[in-house]
């Protein structure tokens, strides 16, 4: 189909048979190697959809911008004579997340001793293998491998904090950024990227990658070209052939090693932050790997990749504990009455994702162990409780004697966070709100500065935080926004809520978990049947599976027929709702064009003239970028009749709707007002947003369309959903739940997928993620009720 899916819509070894599903492993593919033309290299620069590209001839490798607005192969127009970049606020923002993953790494290496979550193996690669393959075969039994006593788990250490960084000045344009890779090196590597056949346009990004060595790296091991983004292995294959000539074969340990990495990065941008070593060998010989095992051993001994093994109890049980080392070790009594077997987990990942799993662990566990901070007495948390309504009392009692609580509901569940901060505010507490993007956060703040929800409500529960409480996750981690740091570089806070917590991944949730100060409360807050994160991992899924902390659940119902269909949708039923003011509307149409032109109707004229929702607050979704009725080909006619002009900048005209992805998955909607030297000037919420020219194709999209995973967060007076023919290999149901969520007033659904919507509400459910987080968490946490 040509509709371009959502994240993880596409998994490299869906021809590979997962084995029998495990707590915390996706029982679904992992990233989609047996499609004849391999894994769908992703759209990086936007909300994180993955497209799949024209992956051209094997010898003719194209070139990518990873951070393309279209998803498409663009050249990097900086030429070689480029020295120095300015450095967009969502680079600033990688840059942050990097100081604190290597901050993170240093304190893991300075740990003594084995790692006792499950570590990188002491033993070599082979040893692993081969304990492995013993255990697979019969020829020791899994009771040997796990038999010795569990060392005792060490408790989770106070990290290291680092200093509070400077406040950035709000100059609306991005600032000098650090100085990129010299000329002569950008020259060298396109010389040899033009001796193998690859696009020159390559060189800059190929030389930032690689460093002042870059020429050299790629002589000696042209498959380190695959480490560019979107750059793909029948590419690199060809690159290869050209420099290498006869030394070139399938069998070349260099390529085993840059397929396995190549495949361990695919996986990671389907969610999963490890895959399991049987379904990662098995995936390296679709890809024409001779020997998976040796590829493998060779790229653990080379620290490209990390190994795990993890002792696993029944399915549906708890996981047990992590082993360690390629002999492992379980807890007493490892195998269960003795000389019963357990199964055996064996997982190969990359180190950054790792590192980021172990330290929310390990942070997480922080929370969990330690008592919180007393603020306010007994008594006054139970009178700040009693004053709440409904389930928010009980939110309240959870978070008074806990340092970490799940929070589930629906949209209306909301009013319930909001009156915790109230509560909190009142017992004096610092306490503020954090959303992954900018969307969540301003719905939050509107809920967070209007009145209380219950109207009866009296007494200090019924003043609190202004709206200013609520901050986007990368602000209060960058110190943009909210509190700052303390002395010790730890947030300035005692209670932390975050809202649309399904959209957490593994290295956000570390950064967090990592910077909370020791008596600090934190809530995740979300509903877990959205979406979950376009990074890897599933925090708040994995969270709720391992139940080790209380999880209070919303008894706030959504209202009206909007509220009873999505409820429906929720738990797999899509049926027949009431809506006597249109609030629902389904527009059956025959094709794609069809669709679009219905699209353009609805948004332009039946909306706003029966609803009274007018054109600029309506929300389109629809499921991909491309194909007959994607995001791009809805924009296009959305524009030529809402606000048609010539594009003069790039496309883009004064007064166009558009969403800017600073970085991948975060969404910024705005207005253009105008284009001059310094760039394309943006209105988004909080200010100007300057973008520099060369940026604008990798960044900017026209809004009046979007994907679900773009509108994740957000809410619009009215939505019309999009369902192309094309589309139905992108449906499931988190998706349907999602984009019909987003609407709070009428829903429109231009339907034309027939009984591919009931199928996909009904059968189709999130597809699984391969992670590690509930097993490092068993040993370190008890299991709550």
């Amino acid at each position: 189909m040509s509709t371009e899916s959502e994240p993880a819509s596409k998994d490299t070894t869906d021809a590979v048979d997962p084995g029998p599903e495990t707590p915390g492993t996706a029982q679904a593919p992992a990233p989609d190697a047996g499609d004849a033309d391999g894994t769908a290299a992703p759209d990086t620069g936007d909300d994180g959809e993955t497209a799949a590209p024209d992956t051209g001839d094997a010898g003719e490798t194209a070139a990518p911008d990873s951070a393309s607005a279209d998803g498409t192969a663009a050249p990097d127009s900086a030429g070689a004579g480029e020295t120095a970049a300015q450095v967009s606020e969502g680079e600033a923002e990688l840059a942050a997340q990097r100081v604190e993953r290597e901050r993170i790494e240093r304190r893991k290496a300075e740990k003594q001793g084995p790692i006792d979550a499950g570590g990188k193996l002491s033993g070599t690669a082979a040893d692993l293998l081969a304990a492995v393959r013993a255990v697979e075969s019969g020829e020791k039994p899994a009771a040997a491998v796990f038999g010795a006593p569990e060392p005792a788990r060490r408790p989770a250490p106070e990290p290291v904090r680092r200093p509070r960084p400077e406040a950035a000045e709000p100059t609306g344009a991005a600032g000098a950024g650090p100085a990129g890779p010299a000329p002569r090196t950008v020259e060298s590597v396109r010389r040899v990227l033009a001796e193998g056949g690859a696009p020159e346009a390559l060189a800059p990004r190929t030389a930032a990658l690689l460093g002042e060595g870059a020429e050299d790296a790629l002589r000696a091991d042209p498959w380190q070209l695959l480490r560019v983004a979107t750059v793909r292995p029948e590419q690199a294959d060809g690159f290869a052939r050209a420099l290498l000539g006869a030394e070139c074969g399938p069998d070349d340990e260099r390529r085993g090693r840059a397929v396995t990495v190549w495949l361990l990065e695919q996986a990671a941008l389907a969610g999963h932050t490890a895959l399991e070593l049987p379904r990662l060998t098995a995936t390296l010989a679709q890809r024409g790997v001779p020997d998976p095992d040796a590829a493998v051993q060779s790229t653990l001994a080379e620290g490209e990749a990390l190994a795990f093994q993890d002792a696993l109890d029944e399915p549906g049980a708890r996981p047990g504990p992590a082993a360690d080392g390629p002999e492992g070790t379980g807890g007493e009594d490892a195998g269960g009455a003795e000389g019963e077997e357990r199964p055996v987990r064996v997982l190969i990942g990359l180190e950054r994702y790792a590192l980021a799993e172990e330290s929310l662990a390990d942070g997480l566990a922080r929370l969990v162990n330690s008592a919180p901070k007393q603020d306010g007495s007994a008594a006054d948390w139970e009178q700040a409780a009693a004053s709440a309504p409904g389930s928010a009392a009980d939110l309240i009692r959870a978070v008074a004697g806990h340092g970490l609580v799940l929070h589930t509901g629906g949209e209306a569940s909301l009013a319930e966070p909001v009156a915790l901060l109230r509560a909190a505010h009142a017992l004096g507490l610092r306490a503020w709100a954090a959303a992954p993007g900018p969307l969540g956060r301003d719905r939050f703040a509107a809920l967070l500065g209007g009145p209380p929800s219950d109207p009866d409500a009296s007494g200090p529960a019924a003043s609190g935080p202004d709206a200013s409480a609520a901050v986007t996750v990368t602000g209060l981690l960058t110190g943009t926004e909210g509190p700052g740091r303390d002395a010790d570089g730890a947030l300035d806070l005692d209670l932390l809520v975050v809202v649309d917590a399904p959209q957490l991944d593994v290295e956000a949730g570390a950064l967090l978990a990592e910077s909370l100060p020791d008596g600090a409360r934190l809530v995740l807050a979300g509903d877990p049947a959205v979406l979950w994160s376009v990074g890897p991992g599933r925090v708040f899924a994995d969270l709720l599976a391992a139940r080790v902390c209380p999880q209070i659940a919303s008894r706030r119902p959504d209202p009206g027929p909007l509220g009873e269909l999505v409820s429906g949708i929720g738990i797999g039923e899509l049926g027949q709702v009431e809506a006597p003011g249109k609030e629902i509307v389904i527009v059956p149409v025959r094709d794609a064009g069809e669709a679009v032109h219905r699209t353009v109707q609805l948004v332009a004229d039946s909306v706003p003239r029966a609803i009274g929702v007018p054109a600029e607050e309506t929300q389109v979704i629809t499921p991909g970028h491309g194909g007959a009725a994607g995001t791009r080909v809805l924009n296009a006619a959305l524009k030529e009749r809402l606000n048609p002009g010539p594009g003069r900048f790039g496309g883009f005209d004064p007064g166009d709707r558009v969403v800017h992805t600073p970085a991948p998955g975060r969404v910024l909607p705005g207005r253009v007002v105008k284009a001059d030297a310094e760039g394309l000037h943006l209105s988004c919420t909080g200010g100007t947003v300057i973008v520099p020219r060369d940026r604008v194709d990798g960044s900017v999209r026209h809004g009046w369309a979007l994907t679900a995973h773009q509108a994740l967060g957000g809410r619009w007076p009215a939505v019309v959903v999009v369902l192309p023919g094309d589309a139905v290999q992108a449906l499931s149901r988190p998706w349907i739940y999602t984009a019909f969520g987003r609407a709070a007033r009428h829903l429109s659904v231009v339907h034309g997928v027939d009984q591919a919507l009931p199928r996909a509400v009904a059968e189709i459910p999130a597809k699984p993620r391969t992670t590690r987080l509930p097993v490092l968490l068993a040993p370190q946490v008890p299991v709550t009720g």
